[in-house]
């Protein structure tokens, strides 16, 4: 498995859009010196942050997640398995960076005086993002850096595709119906993370029962 392609272009396309807003928002004199970097249940802003860390957080974050993700089947003891799902691990890069950057030009916009409702905006990105993650990971293959890992899943390929198979449907659900808790007013964000805590949770404990199920317990 090659580590950068021609396909890589697209994520690194928009990491370095990133990173041209924020040496524009630092560098430019009009810009707020402080802007909001953190908002309560309630969507309120209750925490702030100065110019250089409004700019450059996000992308460099992003950044780092993107390398890592890039670097990390190298070293994984199962890497061969990589290529198996190559596409879907590609996918998950994109979908992360452009989780960050939407985020970011969130952020960037209502320092500038766009001032939106966050919890419109980030319920809905988040839903959508564990979604396609979970509609994604069903394709994944055994490894030790992404997917669903628990110490059941890494001894069985078995229970590993089957463990996936469901928490992609637990995921996918879940992120469905996170979505319509963006109506739900100051318990928004109660309800929205109860879903995805409930989508993550219910593949582990499924990775459990099923080694169980299959007498692995006794076979070690």
């Amino acid at each position: 498995m090659k580590i950068f392609t021609k396909k890589e272009i697209v994520p690194v396309f928009i990491l370095l859009l990133m990173f041209i807003f924020a040496f524009s928002f630092f560098l430019a004199p009009c810009t707020p010196q402080k802007s909001p970097a953190h908002w309560n249940a309630k969507g309120e802003v209750d925490g702030w942050a100065g110019k250089g860390f409004t700019s450059f957080f996000a992308p460099i974050l992003a950044l780092a997640v993107y390398l890592l993700m890039l670097f990390l089947p190298k070293l994984d003891p199962l890497k061969e398995n990589y290529a198996k799902f190559a596409w879907q691990y590609y996918f998950v890069k994109v979908l992360l960076v452009l989780f960050f950057a939407g985020l970011y030009f969130f952020t960037l916009a209502f320092a500038l005086g766009y001032r939106t409702d966050i919890r419109q905006f980030i319920i809905p990105l988040l839903a959508a993002l564990f979604a396609l993650l979970g509609l994604i990971i069903r394709k994944v293959k055994r490894n030790y850096f992404f997917g669903i890992k628990t110490p059941w899943t890494l001894q069985s390929d078995g229970v590993w595709e089957k463990t996936h198979r469901f928490g992609g449907i637990t995921m996918a659900v879940a992120g469905i119906l996170g979505f319509f808790t963006v109506w739900a007013g100051n318990f928004a964000f109660l309800l929205f993370f109860g879903l995805i805590v409930a989508g993550a949770v219910a593949p582990v404990v499924y990775s459990y029962v099923l080694y169980r199920r299959l007498g692995l317990f006794k076979q070690r």
